[in-house]
This record gives structure tokens, C-alpha cells and sequence, in this order.
């Protein structure tokens, strides 16, 4: 924040639209690239590791651009664990797949909206796994799409003066899908355009819960771990316990059933007001210290 607090607002504003413009940029060129030649030439790409590395790592390889460019340092990612106080958030990232899996995929299943497979023993060593250990790896790809969007660009949002950035920073990050789920290779259910649709309100929705994380926190770890729990429970033992041909319209990251229940967690995590840390405090720094020089909370977490 010492920078922040040494220049004038102006300034921090035409600063972080600078910013953006270049990373937005770099993340359509990088980003668009790839999702283009999975698409349109090897699908089959997607799903190997060097795929899956190479697409979720194009938000973090444009932000360490667009910081190398306007020479802005690395210290706002923020890679500082913060301590015994953001425990909470990591319990919150746990939570927040393990509720919509018994709620959304338990729903469906005793509904008989869709099947069951695979038998309760193995279901419950797979999601012990996947909360885990798996979860504990899986950082090691959500690592690049946090560095991108709540490292650089939620805070390049809110610096720049945009309205409602937790909102935007939201639907960018669902847009980004939207490609590979219209093209039927990603997340997509009997019906790509719904899918696509119900995908967005999603995403969103958890855009809030992981903004909430990294801006009460400070640090960009909470979030990593939560999107790695997200993708190691849900799309492990849930999706792998679930069979029927209307599996992807009910369950699954665009399925109804779990839009309705992560549209609901995040209005909860959303209640009360909101503390922005831009970035945690050096050794020795009090943090009441650091929260005084605090820019306001964006407008979203202004509601009690």
C-alpha cells in the first residue's frame, strides 16, 4: 500500500487503467490463442497436463506482464499467508464445494434427477482424497488463474474507479469459459447455449466468495485453495458419482441445481460490510496499521 498512499487517487486510477488495458490485452492474445486451438484442432489437448497448465496459466503469464511493463512490483499479489486469521477463509473454500455437492449433486440423486454410481465406499474415499490431497496438488493450477484475477485484476478494478468491480471481475472471469463451453468441450450439458448461460450466473456467483477472501484476507492463498477445492471435489467425486443423460443440465459447474445452491452460499458470504486489504503488511508492520491506509471497499461489500 505504500505506493498507493503516496500517489494522488487520480493518478492510482489512470495507473490501474493502464493496467488493465494491457492485461486484458494479453489475455485475449494468450488465452484466446489457446482456447482457439483446442476448439478448432486438438480438443483432446485440453485435457492433458500440459493443456490444462498452459490455459489456466495465461491470466498470471499476463499479469507479470502488464507488471513488468508499468513497472509495478509483486508485493500486492499477495503471497503472504497472513497468519492464524485467515484460517477461517481456507475452511470456507472447503466448505463451500463439500455444501453445494451434498446439496446440489445429493439432491439430484435422491430426487432421482439423476443417478448414483460407483457405490458409498468408494464415493467417500474419492471425496476424502479430493479434499485432501488432491486439492493440496490442484494449487499447482489454480495457482495461475488466481495470480490473473484476484492477484491483478480485481484490485486493478477497484483502484481504477469501475463500478460494481466485483460484479465485472465476475463476469470476465465466466467470459473467459465461454468459448470452450459454447464449442461443447467444457462444462457443457445437453445444451450448450443454457449451459453457457447457467455457467455465467455460476462463476459470478463465486467470483463474490473468492473476492470476499482475497480482499479480507490480504493474501491470494485462501483463494488459490478454494478454487483447488472447488475443481478437485466437485469435478472428482461428484461428477464421478453421477450418471444419467441429464446429468450436465442438474449438476455439474453450469447445472441448475448448482447455480441455485452457489447463488445462495454467495449472498450469504456477501452480508455485511466488507474490509479491503489491498495487500498484507511487511514483518514488524501492525496490521491496524496497514488497514488505516486502506483504500474504501468496492460499492458490492458497502451493504450491511
Amino acid at each position: 500500500m505504500a505506493e498507493a498512499a503516496a500517489v494522488s487517487s487520480p493518478d492510482l486510477r489512470r495507473t490501474a487503467r493502464r493496467g488493465l488495458a494491457i492485461y486484458f490485452a494479453l489475455v485475449v492474445v494468450i488465452s484466446g490463442s489457446l482456447e482457439a486451438y483446442y476448439i478448432f484442432i486438438n480438443p483432446e489437448l485440453l485435457g492433458t497436463l500440459f493443456g490444462l497448465l498452459a490455459l489456466m496459466w495465461s491470466p498470471a503469464v499476463a499479469s507479470v506482464i502488464a507488471r513488468l511493463v508499468l513497472r509495478e512490483g509483486f508485493s500486492d499479489v499477495s503471497f503472504r499467508f497472513g497468519g492464524l486469521r485467515t484460517l477461517p477463509w481456507y475452511a470456507l473454500g472447503l466448505g463451500v464445494p463439500l455444501a453445494v455437492g451434498i446439496l446440489a449433486y445429493g439432491g439430484a440423486w435422491l430426487t432421482g434427477l439423476v443417478g448414483f454410481q460407483g457405490g458409498a465406499g468408494a464415493f467417500v474415499v474419492g471425496l476424502v482424497s479430493a479434499a485432501t490431497w488432491i486439492t493440496i496438488y490442484s494449487c499447482i493450477f489454480t495457482t495461475g488463474e488466481e495470480i490473473g484475477w484476484r492477484g491483478y485484476m480485481l484490485t486493478r478494478l477497484i483502484d481504477a474507479g469501475v463500478p460494481r468491480p466485483v460484479l465485472v471481475s465476475g463476469l470476465i472471469w465466466a467470459g473467459w469459459h465461454l468459448p470452450l463451453i459454447l464449442s461443447g468441450i467444457y462444462a457443457a450439458g445437453p445444451y450448450p447455449a443454457l449451459s453457457a448461460v447457467l455457467f455465467v450466473v455460476s462463476i459470478t456467483s463465486t467470483s463474490f466468495v473468492y473476492a470476499r477472501m482475497r480482499l479480507e484476507t490480504g493474501s491470494i492463498w485462501p483463494v488459490i485453495f478454494a478454487h483447488s477445492a472447488w475443481n478437485s471435489i466437485i469435478e472428482r467425486p461428484f461428477d464421478g458419482a453421477t450418471k444419467g443423460a441429464n446429468a450436465a443440465l442438474w449438476t455439474g459447474e453450469s447445472g441448475i441445481l448448482t447455480v441455485i445452491v452457489l447463488v445462495v452460499v454467495s449472498v450469504i458470504v456477501s452480508r455485511g460490510t466488507w474490509t479491503y486489504i489491498r495487500s498484507l503488511p511487511g514483518r514488524g508492520v501492525p496490521l491496524s496499521q496497514q488497514l488505516s491506509q486502506q483504500p474504501a471497499p468496492p460499492p458490492e461489500a458497502r451493504a450491511t
